[in-house]
């Protein structure tokens, strides 16, 4: 695989490409707190070079986050669009109305379901399951769900994963997320259907999106992807043959950053190479 180069900042390499399509979780935010180095470095980017499309496979539609932001204060100015996995996803469940539909995940992605004319119902009745993460993602685990997914992979259900994370980072503590629950239905023997990374559609949306701000078909060459994720930012910026600006600080600190949080060469290119993924760029933390 090609070795990876790590940067002093963003800044450093600006100048190669007219658009950037961030990671949200991880790389701006942790979930508690904004990371104002990395607001102020996509700020910079937008000021200099051109647009910024947010892509987070959050699994509420993008207005729904765009509030959360702004109670984080992410400046306005760090970001031009947003592209979540709740937005790629949608379709998929509207085309399966009425159902009914098992929905796994907390109350504050019911914003999802709005007018798609759903139906719901337990694993038991249900036509198929849309998963955003577990009911409650500070005390659960994916083995609380495995006895009422056994009964959903038995009867044949598809499962649609709205949010393909597996674990992200809130504060200090990782937290499971859709992903992990849709690794244990595969488990299981059930199938999973996914519209956010590392898969085409939101790469797709986003794209689209960031030609439209840009005003032109964009040369994807200049396009460069940011974010924390291996199996999910990572792999879908390599799906999609764009360059990759590797977040180390993030989900994967503990894998590939030593003490004090330095970034560590070598212990990144083996985390690359366990996921079969590479990376262009790697930063601790983005910063311009």
């Amino acid at each position: 695989m090609p070795e990876t180069r790590i940067l002093s900042g963003l800044g450093e390499i600006a100048d190669r490409y007219d658009a950037i399509l961030s990671d949200v979780w991880g790389v701006i935010h942790n979930g508690r707190a904004r990371f104002p180095g990395a607001c102020e470095a996509l700020a910079q980017f937008q000021k200099a070079r051109g647009p910024v499309v947010l892509i987070s496979n959050a699994a509420r539609p993008s207005p729904e986050v765009a509030v959360q932001l702004d109670g984080l204060q992410v400046p306005r100015e760090s970001w031009s669009a947003f592209v979540t996995s709740g937005d790629v996803t949608r379709p998929l469940l509207g085309a399966r109305a009425p159902g009914p539909v098992w929905a796994i995940g907390p109350e504050q992605a019911s914003p999802l379901y709005d007018g798609l004319g759903l139906e719901f119902a337990g694993p038991e009745d249900a036509a198929f399951i849309s998963c955003t993460g577990p009911v409650d993602d500070e005390t659960e685990t994916p083995e609380d769900y495995r006895a009422s997914l056994s009964i959903a992979a038995k009867r044949g259900l598809t499962m649609i994963c709205v949010n393909p994370d597996k674990r992200v980072q809130r504060g200090a503590k990782l937290i499971y997320c859709g992903g992990a629950l849709a690794d244990l239905y595969v488990e299981l023997g059930g199938d999973v259907v996914m519209a956010g990374k590392p898969y085409a559609p939101i790469y797709e949306a986003s794209l689209k999106t960031a030609d439209e701000l840009a005003g032109r078909a964009l040369d994807r060459k200049r396009v460069l992807c940011i974010g924390d994720g291996l199996s999910t930012d990572v792999l879908g910026a390599n799906r999609q043959r764009l360059d990759v600006l590797f977040i180390a600080g993030g989900v994967h600190a503990a894998d590939v950053t030593g003490p004090g949080g330095a970034l560590s060469g070598e212990a990144l290119a083996a985390a690359l190479d366990r996921h079969e993924s590479n990376a262009a760029f790697a930063l601790a933390s983005l910063a311009w």
